[in-house]
């Protein structure tokens, strides 16, 4: 079965990726590989729509800021479209809207939002390939880099995610010890 909680299209000048239902760790995997891949390809503009999101978790938003740096380093930008009160201020609690624009009013999208959102679709090979490596420790270690992004980004977010994070890193270490005695 295809998941369809992320839909997207690439334009000419930017990836437009709309998340329809909660942002969470479920649907972070293919969030990283949609943006990664068109990363690779050379895009630097990404948009983000949460129109239909009403709340992002912290997995989520540990994948977007990762997301964010990356497009920074090519010389582009993450912009967030329609988040909803709540998402917005989960995202500004942590930091985030120092590495991405969050419902920019200068947007050059701005007033094309509908006509951007009637062309997106669900790609029935993003799961599978978002999910290729993800079996119990590709799913624990992707949750553990998202949540190393939010620690990096402030003495704040080290303190809420410190112990998350160590916590991960114990289950990872528990995990592979016994896959080494099978």
């Amino acid at each position: 079965m295809s998941d369809t909680s992320l839909i997207y299209h690439q334009f000419e000048d930017m990836l437009w990726v709309r998340c329809n239902g909660r942002g969470c760790f479920i649907n972070s995997p293919a969030l990283k590989w949609i943006c990664d891949d068109y990363i690779g390809t050379g895009g630097s503009r990404i948009v983000v729509d949460l129109e239909m999101c009403p709340g992002v978790d912290s997995t989520f938003m540990g994948t977007l800021a990762g997301v964010a740096k990356k497009c920074l380093a090519a010389g582009g930008k993450v912009e967030v479209a329609s988040p909803s009160v709540r998402a917005r201020a989960s995202m500004e609690s942590l930091g985030l809207d120092m590495l991405l624009e969050i419902d920019p009013q200068e947007a050059t999208w701005r007033g094309e939002e509908e006509k951007r959102r009637g062309v997106l679709q669900a790609d029935p090979k993003t799961p599978e390939a978002a999910d290729e490596t993800m079996d119990e420790n590709g799913r624990t270690r992707h949750v553990l880099e998202a949540h190393n992004t939010l620690r990096s980004m402030s003495r704040k977010n080290d303190a809420t995610f410190g112990y998350v994070c160590e916590t991960l890193e114990e289950d990872l270490m528990r995990h592979e010890q016994r896959q080494s005695k099978a």
